[in-house]
């Protein structure tokens, strides 16, 4: 009876520290949600690293993103992507080609409009470890999706105490693939050109772009 008793306080003990645990992390993450949505605008220059050992995968980028309310200017891979609140349009220098499309409605896609606020829905919170990197402290919260059908296995988000910022983004896929997005810059309420977020469909079709409407 005693052994009971006792397996029954360590499981509620842990049942309790986890809810503790978890309302610790949604704090934070709410704090920083609101701290990103108190700006007109943000820009961020990023790196992008993707490592899967098994495939022999191992590719480092960078790139960056212009975002205001929900539109959004994303360069990355000598591509650029412009959404300007309806349509998305994907533009290749490289095969002189646009790509016409609405947002993608896949709730556990990586969009640049979700870069700052993906973690606020469709996933459990856990407050995980500290570090000191260059004398920033980041605190990372483990995201891990409710969708169990997700290829993705987990997400470690870190936090700058420091600024409430995003620091950084640790994805693991169910694969083995690792992917990690650092911020390099973070830039608030900038001076924005009243076309940024503007798709001139007329200038690329003059310039011989090759117009393809999803």
């Amino acid at each position: 009876m005693k052994k009971i008793i006792f397996v029954l306080t360590i499981m509620f003990t842990a049942t309790i520290a986890n809810a503790q645990s978890s309302d610790k992390a949604k704090a934070l993450l709410d704090e920083v949600y609101n701290k990103v949505q108190s700006y007109d605008n943000i820009f961020v220059d990023f790196k992008f690293d993707l490592k899967n050992a098994d495939a022999g995968i191992n590719q480092e980028t960078r790139g960056d993103v212009t975002l205001a309310g929900n539109k959004y200017m994303f360069n990355y891979l000598g591509s650029k992507q412009i959404f300007d609140g309806n349509k998305v349009y994907t533009i290749v220098p490289e095969n002189e080609e646009v790509t016409i499309e609405d947002q993608s409605e896949d709730e556990n896609a990586m969009t640049p409009s979700k870069m700052l606020t993906f973690y606020q829905e469709g996933h459990n919170y856990a407050w995980d470890i500290l570090q000191n990197i260059q004398g920033r402290k980041i605190q990372y919260v483990k995201l891990t999706p409710i969708d169990s059908d997700t290829e993705i296995k987990s997400r470690l988000l870190g936090i700058d105490m420091g600024t409430k910022h995003i620091y950084n983004l640790i994805e693991t896929g169910k694969n083995g693939t690792k992917t990690t997005i650092t911020v390099n810059s973070f830039k608030t309420d900038q001076t924005l050109s009243k076309t940024l977020f503007t798709f001139d469909e007329a200038k690329y079709k003059d310039e011989g772009y090759f117009i393809l409407r999803n």
